[in-house]
């Protein structure tokens, strides 16, 4: 009988080390409200995994992965989301106010809570398009107010990993460099490139249908312009969304000018590209690539870029809302297009 019953103490005591032994995975439930697509991609550089979501917005899978930030994607918008083999998360999002209604609970939320606060913050930061109207010392002391913000944020959140706090206050760290680095780009927008200011001029670019064509030939019209190039992901992630915006304002009081700064070895490709895809409005290919007098005028160091120019050729916005984001709506309603 004593034998038995060591026996048996041997096998719970092997069961329950079983059950206690962490996951190799992440379990990631939770429900989507407004869902805008019947799946969520969770992605990397280095890794990619669709999980299905029910009619009922609600979805749960397992995911193996290595531990760090991924993006998850819900089809039309994004969230960054931090996992950890071991993770149990539970997630819910309203698609109609999507950053604000990020929220997670069980097993490495407060990792998770911790970057969708991060994330409204960093919108609260790049909104505040007056700090760089501010002179270069105000604006270096706002910059220590931002990063203490931050840091705040990040030393008030517990249960953090010590990898993930290094990891974050490096990107803290990175994210004050680059605003603080963009400030002359920035008082450039703003002053010389200003609402109202004559804008910069592009002549003769090589229009796609033949010919050439020149800014000023779209006089009278409002003018929406996406500097772009075919090797750039996320100008062609744009692409559906243009189409879309080219839809709906079809026949108004604007015309939709594509400019490519692809190099003169591309210009193939370029044209390829414009006739597979089926790209719509005024497809240009620059004198220079980047060395174009348009892209060096609007300081563009980065794209896509989007420009608005008005019916007199006068600045709108020198840095204009992207087509997937509402915000050009916004704008286009604003201005009576």
């Amino acid at each position: 009988m004593k034998k038995l019953i060591y026996a048996l103490s041997i096998a719970l005591v092997v069961l329950s080390c079983k059950e206690e032994a962490p996951k190799d995975y992440v379990t990631l439930s939770g429900t989507i409200t407004n869902q805008n697509s019947d799946s969520l991609i969770v992605r990397s550089q280095t890794y990619s995994k669709k999980i299905n979501v029910s009619p009922d917005g609600s979805f749960s899978d397992t995911l193996k992965v290595e531990a760090g930030n991924y993006n998850l994607f819900d089809g039309s918008e994004s969230t960054t989301i931090y996992l950890k083999n071991g993770f149990d998360l539970n997630l819910t999002i309203d698609t109609k106010e999507f950053d604000e209604t990020v929220s997670y609970t069980g097993t490495g939320a407060e990792a998770n809570n911790y970057l969708a606060a991060t994330a409204l913050l960093q919108e609260t930061v790049f909104d505040d398009t007056e700090m760089f109207k501010l002179e270069k010392s105000m604006f270096d002391t706002k910059m220590e107010e931002v990063n203490s913000s931050f840091k705040k944020l990040l030393k008030e959140t517990k249960n953090l990993d010590t990898s993930f706090v290094s990891q974050q206050t490096k990107q803290i760290d990175g994210l004050i460099k680059y605003i603080s680095g963009s400030y002359e780009d920035k008082q450039y927008l703003i002053t010389v490139l200003g609402k109202g200011e004559i804008s910069p001029k592009f002549v003769a670019y090589e229009n796609f249908k033949g010919g050439t064509t020149s800014l000023e030939d779209l006089k009278g019209k409002y003018v929406y312009i996406d500097v772009w190039a075919t090797w750039c992901g996320p100008c062609k992630a744009e692409i559906p969304f243009l189409k879309e915006v080219e839809k709906a304002y079809h026949g108004k009081n604007i015309e939709f000018v594509s400019i490519s700064v692809d190099k003169a070895k591309a210009h193939e490709a370029w044209k390829q590209m414009v006739e597979e895809k089926e790209l719509g409005g005024i497809q240009l290919f620059a004198d220079n690539d980047w060395k174009s007098e348009f892209v060096q005028a609007y300081k563009i160091n980065g794209i896509p870029r989007f420009i608005l120019i008005d019916p007199q050729g006068n600045i709108v916005s020198a840095d204009a809302p992207r087509p997937s984001s509402n915000d050009l709506k916004v704008l286009f309603d604003e201005l009576k297009i």
